[in-house]
């Protein structure tokens, strides 16, 4: 027999405290049955699950214990009551999806609607790879896409960063020289303590 259960998502403005912060929920129902692919919103720690941990719906009752396949293989059991932090998992982030590996990848950038700096080379990236077999972009605008995932947001090295704040900041020059020969003079050696 199959059951389906259906949850009620806090209100917007009713927010919660939770162990690790304050959590706001959408208003909502969801209905969850067998064979649904569900995201954890939040970390179960009771059954060492992360915050964004995907997996399948095995097992459903009418009191709301699921058992879930987590898709690395293990099994879970979770009462949708007592932790209520459950999404679908059909479709997730980018953010969320780093490390993980689907057979076909569908990415949607709505160039108008995302921060302009967070569509870029790392984004196509990390979107596109998550595909083993098949990955398509979906846009609004490809030319103005085409522009943006060209841009690379690579970090500089340390001693790159440090160079440019030995041009940009000349006026500090003699601090940091004296800061160092204090700190070195306590014995401490080069990199010890904070550099201003």
């Amino acid at each position: 027999m199959v059951f389906s259960i259906r949850l009620l998502l806090r209100k917007p403005d009713q927010a919660f405290d939770l162990a690790h912060g304050l959590a706001l929920l959408a208003f909502g129902f969801v209905d969850f049955s067998t064979a649904d692919r569900v995201q954890f919103t939040a970390p179960y720690r009771e059954e060492h699950i992360a915050n964004r941990q995907l997996g399948t719906v095995q097992q459903i009752d009418t009191e709301g214990n699921l058992d879930v396949r987590l898709d690395s293989g293990r099994a879970a059991h979770i009462n949708i009551h007592e932790h209520p932090h459950l999404d679908y998992g059909y479709a997730v982030t980018s953010h969320s999806s780093h490390g993980a590996t689907a057979d076909r990848v569908l990415v949607h950038v709505d160039t108008e609607q995302a921060h302009e700096q967070l569509i870029n080379s790392r984004l196509a990236y990390v979107s596109v790879s998550r595909g083993r077999y098949d990955a398509q972009i979906y846009t609004n605008d490809a030319q103005k896409l085409g522009a943006e995932l060209s841009r690379d947001v690579s970090k500089q090295s340390a001693m790159e960063t440090d160079h440019e704040i030995g041009v940009h900041d000349q006026g500090h020059t003699a601090e940091n020289a004296e800061h160092k020969l204090v700190s070195e003079s306590h014995g401490h050696g080069p990199g010890y303590g904070m550099e201003h």
